[in-house]
């Protein structure tokens, strides 16, 4: 069993020192953590992993938009979205225009439909902080601009023979959404002492070289806990079920250790548009 985990926030950047990759094969170790890839040499990497069901990937931005805005791009699904987003997204990035929002001068609109996914809604929040809009593109917390540049690589592993749930049944390895404050819980990642009083506490056993680099940065910190937690869920991570939701099969899902008791059910009200 493999579970890796990979902090995409630097997908923003130019530098290869933002893309963090973590790795973990049992409880409480890592094997990889580091950054030195840029996006083509990361997916080149995972392309090159065994094509087995025992190893499971988690991103950190957003796998889909709104049901809506998909309906309005004329696309049915979320591989088609994916392709789409490949030649469409440098575009939506460079202009920012409505639904985009962040750039400086670009005042943040009113969207034709809800801001965020079902999922982004659903997910337990965490010392009241909760996933943002996928439509903010640039200013603090903004998600949306790792996003865009993250779904072309999911059409690449997908088109490779990868399962990226809950969009696709079939395929291997499993590649899922991750939100990483959801598996860090409340610390203060911003702080060099609260990672590491963090890291001492709950992985004591991690190795001297992995915890000093998981303490040096967020970025590193989030790929680091993102897959020390996975691989504690790995076998469950290895049989995702098929998703019967019809919106969120469209709009994704965010995996976590208690995704199973998201508040899914029934109408999910939208603080953005209230």
């Amino acid at each position: 069993m493999r579970a890796i985990a990979v902090d995409w926030s630097g997908a923003t950047h130019t530098a290869r020192s933002h893309i963090w990759l973590a790795e973990a094969v049992q409880p409480g170790q890592l094997v990889r953590l580091e950054a030195g890839r840029d996006r083509d040499g990361l997916c080149a990497h995972l392309l090159s992993l065994p094509p087995n069901g025992s190893t499971m990937i988690g991103f950190d931005f957003a796998f889909s938009f709104p049901g809506w805005y998909l309906q309005h791009l004329d696309v049915a699904s979320a591989p088609e979205l994916w392709t789409y987003v490949a030649r469409c997204g440098e575009a939506w990035l460079s202009a920012c225009e409505p639904p985009f929002w962040g750039r400086p001068g670009r005042a943040r609109p009113v969207p034709a439909g809800p801001a965020l996914r079902r999922t982004d809604l659903a997910v337990p929040r965490t010392g009241g902080i909760a996933p943002k809009s996928i439509f903010q593109i640039g200013g603090a917390g903004a998600v949306g601009t790792g996003s865009i540049r993250g779904m072309p690589l999911l059409d690449r592993l997908l088109g490779a023979g990868m399962r990226v749930w809950p969009f696709t049944d079939a395929g291997a390895p499993t590649v899922v959404e991750i939100y990483p404050r959801l598996l860090t819980g409340p610390v203060r990642k911003s702080n060099a002492a609260a990672r590491a009083a963090f890291v001492g506490r709950r992985y004591p056993a991690l190795d001297g070289r992995h915890r000093a680099l998981a303490i040096a940065s967020e970025d590193a910190f989030d790929a680091a806990v993102s897959a020390l937690v996975m691989i504690e869920h790995v076998a469950e991570l290895s049989q995702l079920p098929p998703e019967r939701d019809s919106l969120l099969r469209l709009e994704g899902r965010i995996w976590h250790p208690r995704w199973r008791e998201d508040l899914i059910e029934g109408p999910v009200e939208d603080p953005i548009r209230t």
